[in-house]
């Protein structure tokens, strides 16, 4: 006779396991101690098996013979019950395995190294803050479009646009890794293009006009302060790099002599080569007696960090000048690109490469850091005698007063 919930409830465990039948091969297996473990009975190939079935109460008696049903219908089909659960438990362990998260940081492991680290930094707490809360857990292979775009928008929600293209970018990376390894068939994140409107780019404000610039290059060189932070202003617009290489550049990576700066570019990791014009040598070696026994040129408070990264404008606003709308630290080097161009006639693709911008050449190579050194090396000299000539201009040009 079948089983009834009254006659479950009632079992009473005994010295030995007891078996309730309820049909068709369940059973409710009550142990010593008291458990109920409902098992399932049958035979396949000839061979007598059981399969657990469930712990009652959390399975039911209606829910215990649902399973037992479908453990049936898999045996009309010639499908071992107990196989095929330990084929879908392997499945599960594989998909699990082959998380989103799981795969991006494979991703992100490969391919960081090669990266600069405040670029890898960016990545990986951009996927931890805006991915895998979201996704994390899914396997990488069920993540569709809508899935993807959900998680877009609601970066897009919080103001944050040009992130949200970011995100894109990464996770299209992501899963194009996980297409090539085998753990997904197709990217989805090519069917969102189009779908997040375009990000616009807000630039750092620079001065382009020589008559500005002219008037800025007095104002520095009558700043009121720091020797330190003097001499990172006045090479600032001579080398126009990245500020963050400005202010981490070291002594161990300048030849005076040879009168050139080697470093890594932050953003590519790659080697760059700056050729330092009269001026830049005479600027370094005012400082160097200062600070040349510290590993970097322009330390900050702590001498074993370079300055902070706030300084430089700071002192720019000190002098009077707005860092959102006239004139920041980054902002020498559209300052650079557009003059050399514009007045002094060099070529694009040599000022590119001045700026470590990859600039693929015939070969495809994206950036080649000797590349057009000789006429870099002359480029450099110019712009440095083109910017003293600025300063030392006939026309007078009022210049603005320091804060104390």
């Amino acid at each position: 006779m079948p089983l009834t919930n009254i006659e479950i409830q009632k079992a009473k465990p005994a010295a030995k396991p007891r078996r309730l039948f309820d049909g068709g091969g369940l059973y409710l297996e009550v142990s010593p101690s008291g458990g109920k473990l409902w098992r399932l009975k049958y035979r396949y190939d000839g061979k007598e098996k059981r399969l657990a079935v469930g712990i009652y109460p959390a399975v039911s008696l209606a829910a215990a013979r649902k399973r037992r049903d479908a453990a049936r219908e898999l045996l009309a089909n010639d499908i071992d019950p107990g196989v095929h659960r330990k084929v879908l438990k392997a499945a599960k362990a594989e998909r699990s395995a082959n998380s989103f998260e799981v795969v991006a940081r494979e991703w992100f492991a490969k391919h960081s190294p090669s990266w600069a680290a405040s670029h890898a930094d960016k990545i990986i707490k951009r996927l931890e803050n805006d991915v895998f809360p979201w996704l994390g857990s899914q396997p990488i292979a069920d993540i569709s479009a809508p899935e993807l775009l959900k998680v877009l928008r609601r970066v897009e929600g919080r103001g944050a646009l040009d992130t949200a293209h970011r995100v894109h970018q990464n996770c299209g990376q992501i899963l194009r890794y996980a297409v090539a390894t085998g753990r997904a068939e197709r990217d989805p994140s090519g069917d969102l293009r189009g779908a997040l409107p375009p990000a616009k780019h807000i630039h750092f404000a620079s001065i382009t006009e020589p008559k500005e610039v002219a008037e800025l290059l007095r104002a520095l060189d009558a700043f009121r302060g720091t020797l330190v932070v003097k001499a990172a202003l006045r090479l600032a617009p001579l080398v126009f790099v990245r500020p963050g290489e400005l202010r981490k550049a070291r002594w161990e990576e300048i030849d005076l002599t040879r009168a050139e700066w080697r470093y890594l570019v932050t953003k590519t990791n790659t080697e760059h080569v700056v050729p330092l014009s009269k001026q830049c040598v005479e600027i370094l070696r005012e400082l160097h007696p200062l600070t040349g026994g510290r590993d970097y040129v322009f330390p900050g408070r702590d001498p074993n960090k370079p300055m902070s990264e706030a300084a430089i404008n700071a002192a720019l606003r000190r002098m009077g000048y707005d860092t959102k709308t006239e004139i920041t630290g980054h902002g020498f080097r559209a300052m650079a690109r557009t003059i050399l161009h514009q007045e002094l006639g060099f070529a694009p693709e040599l000022i590119e490469h001045q700026l470590a911008h990859a600039v693929p050449d015939t070969l495809g190579r994206a950036y080649n850091r000797t590349k057009f050194i000789s006429q870099r090396i002359v480029m450099m000299q110019r712009w440095a005698d083109y910017l003293d000539a600025l300063k030392t201009s006939a026309e007078v040009i009022t210049l603005r007063e320091n804060a104390a």
